[in-house]
């Protein structure tokens, strides 16, 4: 795992401006995803417990809309170059860097965790560990959204990441593995794909019990 995440931080961290500018304002033109986080952000509110990790933040734009949604959000990120220019874009908010298997948060502590195409680039083996992180910093009723790129076929299917390679998902084995893992999907959104790459854009929203 060590490996793997070695080679996702060193390629983050060489796009950074860049990526930053290609995704700051990426949900203003992406209703379905938009309307996922909004609905999170209600349901997290719901428990009462607003503390919610944003979990492979990037430059921190969902962190600071999870947080004007009423949130105490705060981001995650493997990339200390990523963490910099959150800190800078977001001076009010929290970001460290960490890994996705080894947070540094307590026990149940939050009310949300929000994965936003930040899983994409685990190899399948190493996503159970990963997933059940998530799951471990989660208070009962806590809420988990996670997003990724779908394929209708049997298997998750490698491809080459303009950043680093990653891996698209069949709904049904994701939801398996958040199942597996201690939580309990009740909603999914499936839709056409917004990019080249043909996969679908797949967002699931788990409660752990």
């Amino acid at each position: 795992m060590v490996e793997h995440q070695d080679e996702t931080r060193i390629a983050y961290d060489g796009v950074v401006d860049l990526y930053a500018s290609l995704f700051a304002d990426r949900l203003e033109t992406r209703p379905f995803a938009r309307a996922m986080v909004a609905t999170f952000a209600e349901l997290v509110r719901g428990t009462g417990n607003l503390r919610t990790a944003d979990v492979g933040c990037g430059p921190g734009h969902l962190t600071a809309i999870l947080h004007g949604l009423g949130l105490d959000a705060f981001g995650l990120d493997l990339s200390p170059a990523m963490v910099d220019h959150a800190r800078r874009a977001h001076p009010a908010l929290r970001f460290d860097e960490a890994r996705m298997e080894a947070m540094p948060v307590g026990d149940g502590a939050l009310g949300g965790v929000m994965a936003h195409y930040s899983m994409i680039h685990t190899p399948p083996g190493e996503l159970p560990a990963v997933l059940a992180e998530q799951v471990r910093v989660l208070a009962p009723g806590g809420l988990f959204l996670v997003s990724f790129f779908g394929t209708e076929g049997p298997e998750p299917v490698r491809f080459d990441h303009k950043v680093t390679p990653a891996y698209s998902w069949p709904a049904d084995r994701f939801a398996e593995l958040l199942s597996a893992a201690g939580l309990t999907p009740f909603a999914r959104l499936l839709h056409d794909p917004a990019s080249e790459r043909g996969f679908l854009d797949a967002h699931l929203l788990a409660r752990r019990p």
